[in-house]
């Protein structure tokens, strides 16, 4: 169901007080690109990896030989692993773990602020 006029300019609002409140937050909400998807031709080459894999288990269940349906079952895994490789070539090229909590030099509003001084007396009682 669509928001309705009035809702979509609240959230417009909500929006902009939160990147003026704290933008390093907003950006950590802001969705990422697909990233870490593989392209396709990985994806079509893992599946028929992935596919011939298979076909070696079967002939080792055939042939009723183990080692033949070991090494089906590690083509397999290479099918899947060769599908899930993202198209840019790195899998974690995320270098920051999260923001980091420091000594905001900005002014948040009263709300947050009285949250934020609520958090930090409980985390000091904790610690006694």
């Amino acid at each position: 169901m669509p928001l309705s006029e009035h809702e979509q300019q609240l959230l417009a609002q909500l929006e902009k007080q939160l990147h003026q409140d704290d933008p390093r937050f907003a950006s950590t909400m802001q969705p990422e690109p697909t990233r870490g998807r593989g392209s396709k031709r990985n994806v079509v080459l893992g599946v028929v990896i992935a596919v011939v894999g298979l076909g070696v288990v079967l002939a080792g269940v055939v042939a009723n030989l183990i080692i033949l349906g070991v090494l089906g079952f590690i083509i397999m895994g290479v099918g899947v692993y060769v599908a899930f490789i993202p198209a840019g070539g790195s899998l974690g090229s995320s270098t920051s773990a999260g923001p980091k909590r420091g000594g905001s030099t900005k002014s948040s509003s009263g709300f947050l602020r009285n949250l934020e001084q609520k958090w930090d007396q409980r985390n000091q009682g904790g610690e006694n």
